[in-house]
């Protein structure tokens, strides 16, 4: 794979490169162009519906990265997730291609399916659970027999989760058997804000969710063997010491991602699993009022097609404006940043994980920069970069993966501590 072969010209087809989070990945692309397979260069295209778009997009790359070849240099592919034969040819051309498309339950699928038929790895960013396992449940045997990797959730959802815990497993001395991790989001005075769509895929994730629970039963996964003392359950609301703020459960597809990862590693490497709970800050009482008020509208509006169209017609005032048709400015971007600690317990070196309850700690934290466009797109594009590096490292030679099963034998991690997110020790009282 050192080499892109003359029926592949591009290591990376970014899809969806003229999307608000897709010109994102084109920067970083052009960033780490020097990154690729054997310390060659980047090859790479950007692919999408409008050739025009595209071009306006590679022009304001080149622009704010000071790199004028980006205008000539780079390569334009038109295809669109409503043409089959459109998608073929762009997965032909490709190693990778990084689908920045969504909502995924809309417009995933076709992607996927393109890439296992014509042998291009696929990456996405992810954060719809029901998204994930169903491409888990219906492709992964395709993919397997393919030779083609389907790593999902390659982005804030939910590398810093699922990796986190990789990093908290390898840095414990002895038997981890739980971790609870909490989010803290840190903005500028201009606050922070997130992109419709990934309003939009919340909209209807939680509208959809019974689907959820249905596709889980077709899976047919035995519950992982609890080892060590039970995960404490914690109220809904309530008030962590740990981060001295009000928290409450992190909706997002970290919790599902960590249990697929503490699966496979369970069934393919014999490893004990990990149970996880994860917790979002949401700071003083203020924000407890808010968050109760806005979540009993958001409940209740999810439940029937207007209520659904009223909330995606009005990210903004629906949302508090967290989410806004705009998405983030860049001043905003720049203000923001991200820590994720994550507070785990276990058996120290010796001791029987079967017998007394835990007798060890650990405390880790991943910090990274705005969570969204710019953790996301770093953790993206070295997903791919280590794939195209490490690609002899990975699982099985083929198949539907979260990052941590995709990823758990390769430089991941410290490739991600050069590019905007950070793993390390923190001292547990």
């Amino acid at each position: 794979m050192a080499a892109v072969t003359s029926s592949r010209p591009y290591h990376i087809v970014i899809f969806g490169a003229t999307g608000f989070t897709g010109q994102f990945v084109v920067e970083e692309v052009a960033r780490c162009a020097a990154e690729g397979p054997g310390g060659s260069s980047l090859k790479w295209a950007v692919a999408g519906r409008s050739r025009q778009r595209l071009e306006e997009v590679l022009k304001q790359a080149a622009g704010r990265l000071s790199m004028p070849e980006l205008k000539t240099d780079i390569e334009i592919i038109v295809a669109d997730v409503s043409m089959e034969e459109s998608l073929a040819i762009m997965c032909q051309q490709g190693l990778v291609i990084l689908n920045c498309v969504g909502p995924y339950r809309f417009y995933g699928e076709p992607v996927v399916k393109a890439c296992i038929e014509n042998g291009a790895h696929y990456i996405d960013i992810c954060g719809e659970p029901q998204f994930l396992e169903r491409m888990q449940l219906e492709y992964h045997t395709k993919a397997l027999d393919r030779g083609v990797y389907v790593i999902g959730s390659c982005g804030f959802d939910s590398i810093p989760a699922d990796l986190g815990i990789l990093y908290t497993q390898r840095q414990f001395r002895g038997t981890l058997t739980a971790v609870e991790s909490f989010l803290n989001i840190s903005s500028g005075p201009e606050g922070s804000s997130g992109h419709d769509a990934t309003w939009q895929a919340a909209v209807h994730g939680f509208a959809d969710s019974k689907s959820l629970r249905q596709l889980r039963k077709k899976l047919g996964h035995k519950p992982l063997p609890v080892v060590g003392a039970k995960i404490r359950k914690r109220s809904f609301v309530f008030f962590s010491k740990e981060i001295e703020q009000y928290a409450i459960p992190f909706m997002g597809s970290d919790p599902s991602v960590v249990k697929r990862t503490q699966r496979f590693l369970h069934e393919e490497e014999q490893q004990s699993p990990v149970q996880y709970s994860a917790y979002v800050g949401i700071g003083g009482l203020l924000s407890v009022v808010k968050l109760f008020c806005g979540g009993l509208i958001f409940w209740f509006m999810v439940k029937f097609s207007l209520g659904r169209k009223l909330l995606t017609m009005f990210p903004s005032l629906f949302s508090f404006g967290l989410f806004t048709k705009s998405g983030p400015t860049i001043k905003q971007i720049e203000d923001t940043c991200f820590s994720m600690t994550l507070f785990g317990e276990g058996y120290s070196e010796g001791t029987d994980p079967t017998q007394g309850r835990p007798n060890a700690k650990i405390c880790t934290q991943v910090l990274g920069a705005e969570p969204g466009y710019v953790a996301t797109v770093s953790a993206m594009v070295q997903a791919a970069v280590t794939l195209l590096n490490e690609v002899h490292s990975l699982p099985r030679r083929g198949g539907v993966y979260t990052p941590g099963a995709a990823f758990y034998k390769t430089s991941l991690i410290d490739r991600l501590h050069s590019h905007s997110i950070k793993f390390s020790v923190r001292d547990y009282q």
